[in-house]
């Protein structure tokens, strides 16, 4: 069981503690993905951990405060219990059927694949004790694939039985048309009755990041609650009774006001009158975990009307982190590449603390925190990367997706402890990551898949994607632009550009790199996309290292041409310098999104200017008006 984290309040003991980590599954369990820690000998770079304060809620609020959480042991769920902790409840951990039998409030949030999360379930007798629950009409929320088993069937690598509890059958999207896959992104919702859970969300967007979807008919609709609309109308959420379930991702839909409660010094006991004062429409993700837990606490009436459907632009920060000269670990950034400074000492480029900038463009409304690691970190076992403790830290106060990259791979440690690709991607997901990044060892990959056309299911997307699924793992390409006279001269993709070349060349192909960008190879970045994206890839972070640190605008040429020719999202990276630039790439490109660096650290653009100007554009985005105001118990977090 964990206990709340809150600040210390004049009317509840407090004592000081540090956040305990999630439990592991059960050694015996074969598809167990917790990996144990090793204690390392090597100095790890300095990063201060936020103090936290446990408290118990009063059974004046609930005779039991307590959630039940079935954790299968595959995927991010630290969000979800950051999530359950923040709003005042303790959470105990699904080991045995009879704790799904006993639980008063049951939180599913499936992440990974179908077939394999009803394995674990049948194997572990937990199946049966979950359908007894829900037929009992008991407080039942599932998140995602916990929508998804409740049906009756799924074709992901199947077909493969789910529970059978709701008409349907659950699909891929259909690619053939040009719709993107998986669908990743904030849409808005289509309310069909009122679900109690929902009524706030109003024309609010929400984070989806899914290949397959249920869809609605006339066998199911008596459990349909809402609609979203991605080439077609598919079931976003489901509730029956007390029985709630969301394909989309409440935790990773921003949570501006907990922020807020977080900071007052309250005590728990009056949480049910503050939040129901202080919510706030554009709570949109957290009030649907807030609504359930508190069902007796609101009684607001929706209004349903009909929206128009589409995914919003996102905008993302980008953070490039590594170690300093001192050892600190920092938030830098570099122009093409390079992050040291141009002075005599030739320091580390030291923009700020990641999980302090994270949690500020987290609440200056970020649709997603991408962390790079760019330290190699080769000597620390898995277990003390410093990655994972900023990831850890960072859950706790951001919720919108966190992506991070740098370092998976294969690696050995400097105690001659080997890890394959598949072990350092499923630490990161236990730390707090949504999505994995892969570089260098993507094109490794896609180059042996080019020779020999054979895939050998041994490769780090093959890997990660077949336990996590392909929208966990992204990609991210960085090539450099080369010139031709004639695109006939080389074997790869060209194209026309906007602009010649410094000897009047019309043509120009992109020659992919490895290692920071320090070695070519003889893969052009289109031969590249296509064959990450057979491999498994479920999204492509486009950069240009050219572009890099340039304030110039994005490679346009380059992004129309990767998202012209893959089915799954792209990022464009690399050259914004003005809130133009995001609206070019977006109206001149099929990407999906668009990500920035050094002139958010820099602050030389807001995140809000951005999305003001997109708007203003007509393009699509999330705003999110509200900021909570500083607080002067706010303490630093790294």
């Amino acid at each position: 069981m964990e206990a709340a984290n809150f600040r210390p309040s004049r009317f509840l003991a407090a004592t000081t503690a540090p956040s305990p980590p999630p439990p592991a599954p059960p050694p015996s369990d074969p598809r167990s993905l917790h990996f144990l820690r090793h204690d390392s000998t090597t100095n790890s770079p300095k990063l201060k951990p936020p103090s936290t304060f446990s408290v118990r809620a009063s059974a004046g609020v609930h005779n039991n405060p307590v959630v039940t959480l079935l954790d299968y042991g595959a995927g991010n769920v630290r969000s979800v219990r950051n999530a359950i902790r923040s709003l005042g409840f303790d959470i105990k951990d699904v080991q045995s059927p009879k704790d799904i039998l006993n639980a008063e409030r049951l939180i599913f949030p499936g992440v990974g694949a179908f077939a394999a999360a009803m394995d674990v379930l049948t194997q572990k007798g937990m199946a049966e004790a979950l359908c007894t629950y829900i037929k009992n009409d008991r407080p039942f929320l599932g998140i995602c694939l916990g929508l998804q088993l409740l049906f009756e069937s799924s074709e992901e690598n199947g077909p493969v039985n789910g529970l059978g509890l709701i008409p349907g059958v659950v699909g891929r999207f259909d690619s053939s048309n040009g719709l993107r896959v998986p669908h990743i992104g904030w849409n808005a919702l289509q309310l069909m009755k009122n679900s109690e859970i929902l009524n706030t969300i109003r024309n609010n967007h929400v984070y989806f990041v899914h290949s397959y979807r249920a869809m609605p008919s006339d066998d199911n609709k008596d459990w349909v609650s809402s609609t979203c609309n991605y080439g077609d109308n598919f079931i976003a959420s489901v509730r029956r009774g007390n029985v709630h379930a969301v394909q989309f991702h409440p935790e990773k839909s921003g949570g501006t006001m907990l922020l807020f409660l977080a900071d007052l010094y309250v005590d728990i006991i009056c949480i049910n009158l503050l939040i129901t004062l202080t919510m706030n429409e554009t709570d949109a993700g957290l009030s649907v975990l807030r609504r359930f837990l508190y069902p007796k606490s609101f009684s607001t009436k929706v209004a349903f009307e009909t929206l128009e459907d589409c995914t919003s632009g996102q905008v993302i920060a980008c953070l490039d982190v590594r170690t300093n000269d001192e050892g600190d670990l920092v938030v830098t950034k570099g122009d093409q590449y390079d992050v040291r400074e141009n002075t005599k000492e030739n320091e580390v480029r030291n923009l700020g603390k990641p999980v302090d900038l994270a949690g500020k463009y987290y609440r200056d409304g970020a649709d997603e925190i991408s962390f790079l690691n760019i330290t190699g970190f080769r000597d620390f076992p898995l277990g003390d990367l410093p990655m994972l403790q900023v990831l850890r830290y960072t859950s706790e106060r951001v919720f919108v997706p966190l992506t991070v990259g740098g370092g998976i791979r294969d690696f050995t440690d400097g105690s001659g402890r080997y890890y394959s690709s598949l072990e350092v991607a499923s630490e990161y997901f236990r730390s707090g990551a949504d999505k994995v990044s892969i570089g260098s060892d993507a094109v490794y990959a896609a180059e042996e898949y080019i020779r020999s056309g054979v895939k050998t299911g041994k490769s780090s997307i093959e890997q990660i994607s077949r336990v996590y699924g392909n929208q966990a793992v992204v990609v991210s390409i960085d090539p450099r632009r080369v010139f031709l006279k004639n695109p006939d001269d080389v074997d790869f993709k060209t194209v026309r550009v906007s602009n010649p070349g410094p000897n009047g060349e019309e043509y120009a192909w992109y020659q992919c790199t490895v290692n920071g960008g320090r070695e070519d190879r003889q893969i052009g970045a289109y031969e590249l996309a296509k064959a990450v994206e057979e491999l498994g890839a479920g999204e492509i972070m486009l950069n240009c290292i050219d572009c890099d640190g340039q304030g110039k605008g994005f490679e346009i040429d380059l992004i129309r041409l990767i998202s012209d020719a893959v089915n799954i999202p792209v990022i464009a990276s690399s050259g914004a310098g003005k809130v133009e630039h995001f609206s070019e790439v977006f109206k001149k490109t099929n990407a999906s999104a668009a990500l920035a660096a050094g002139i958010f650290h820099r602050e030389e653009l807001g995140i809000g200017s951005v999305k003001k100007h997109l708007s203003n554009e007509g393009i699509e985005v999330r705003l999110t008006p509200y900021k909570p105001p500083p607080s002067r118990f706010s303490r630093p977090w790294n």
